[in-house]
């Protein structure tokens, strides 16, 4: 790989893991609150996504190593918008963003920022960073495999997260 993908890969790594930190936060804060966590056994399926996806793409893009690969300036472009819609859908949340379900009881629905116009753009977000990033490393294959395994799970979650939301405000 180039070293500029070597460096992009760290950064993007670094970043999930500060993500974490923050969730893992905003979890003590919610449970301190009377949260409640839901979803717990699919949960797991999500980090084994996000942990093979990295794998996926870092062998991938090894075994397609050309050397010469250089940024395409508009994936680049692509990959920076998702990352400020990613900033603008944590800092929207504040202490409610995680990455698991955890539903304090009572508490209004957010509908500020980007949630304000859909349910959903944080998975939304995500799905599009699963094939832009691969592309921008030519990973062909991680992208066409990833997005779809983010869908699928997402056919999971997204009912569970409705119905934890739907029963904590009655």
């Amino acid at each position: 790989m180039a070293t500029w993908m070597w460096a992009l890969l760290i950064i993007i790594i670094c970043q999930r893991l500060g993500e974490l930190i923050i969730a893992k936060k905003n979890e003590h804060w919610l449970k301190e609150r009377g949260g409640v966590e839901h979803g717990e056994e699919h949960y797991k399926w999500f980090i084994l996504l996000h942990i093979f996806f990295f794998l996926f793409l870092t062998i991938e893009s090894m075994i397609n190593n050309r050397g010469d690969y250089t940024i395409n300036h508009i994936l680049l472009a692509a990959f920076i918008l998702t990352q400020i819609g990613r900033i603008w859908c944590i800092y929207s949340l504040g202490r409610f963003w995680n990455t698991k379900i955890i539903i304090l009881p009572r508490a209004s629905l957010i509908r500020r920022g980007p949630y304000k116009y859909m349910k959903h753009p944080n998975y939304v977000i995500v799905g599009i960073e699963l094939f832009i990033i691969p592309f921008m490393f030519g990973a062909y294959i991680t992208a066409f495999i990833f997005p779809i395994l983010h869908v699928l799970l997402l056919q999971i979650r997204i009912p569970q997260e409705e119905k934890a939301l739907v029963t904590s405000s009655t």
